[in-house]
């Protein structure tokens, strides 16, 4: 129910409360934090949006005033006033005339310094000066005055102040040349190793015995040839002793 009665609402807006020319003026492009082209984000003077008397308005007076001030709160995505209209919605209307009267400027202008105070984050030296200034000032003309127009003179300073970036020529690579063997060069032949004709192995078969696993042999050999010449001499011996 409570969206039929906010729809409803905004269709006795639309009758009831007429749209001020100057909001349908196209604006003047500005600057993002990145120096690209933006359409200006403008913030309405909540105060030319109260235009009835506030001591001598009905209930559904304040009411429609009190939605006005939501959906245009909401549409510049305020962090405070609009859950405070929206408590004074559910509350009396008497509620709601008193926070209509004293209190929803003070709201505002609230929401005016963080969104001046958000500005900081990222910013040149001439955003970051404007800003300074118009927190120290505070006020609410001075701060929607820097948020309209201030932000983006300054932030067109910035970008102009930045350095124009130039291309880098691209080094293409030298090709190297390949070395070319000269006339007086010698090509010395790889030895291929020799094959043993009776060397086993399969294909190709291997390498001749030599070093020292041929000394070991020879050592074994003259080994069993003095011990066969020793055993002969001891048997020739027993057999003379015998014969005698």
């Amino acid at each position: 129910m409570r969206w039929k009665l906010f729809a409803g609402v905004l269709v006795a807006l639309a009758f009831l409360i007429p749209a001020a020319p100057a909001a349908a003026q196209a604006q003047v492009p500005g600057l993002d934090p990145g120096c690209l082209t933006i359409e200006r984000k403008v913030y309405k003077d909540f105060r030319e949006l109260i235009t009835i008397d506030l001591d001598t308005a009905t209930n559904t007076e304040l009411r429609l005033l009190a939605y006005r001030l939501l959906a245009e709160a909401s549409a510049e995505s305020l962090p405070v006033l609009p859950k405070a209209i929206e408590d004074r919605l559910n509350g009396t209307a008497d509620d709601l005339r008193a926070f209509l009267k004293s209190d929803v400027q003070g709201r505002w202008q609230t929401d005016l310094r963080v969104k001046t105070n958000q500005a900081m984050t990222g910013a040149g030296p001439n955003v970051r000066a404007a800003t300074q200034k118009a927190l120290d000032d505070g006020s609410i003309d001075v701060l929607l005055a820097f948020l309209n127009t201030g932000l983006y003179d300054a932030r067109a300073l910035d970008c102009a102040a930045q350095p124009t970036p130039t291309a880098t020529p691209t080094v293409q690579p030298t090709p190297t040349a390949s070395a070319t063997p000269s006339a007086s060069t010698t090509v010395v032949p790889t030895a291929a190793p020799s094959v043993s004709p009776g060397a086993p192995g399969g294909e190709g078969g291997g390498l001749p015995v030599t070093g020292s696993d041929t000394a070991t042999v020879a050592g074994i050999g003259g080994t069993l040839l003095l011990l066969g010449g020793v055993g002969y001499v001891i048997g020739r011996r027993r057999r003379a002793r015998f014969v005698a």
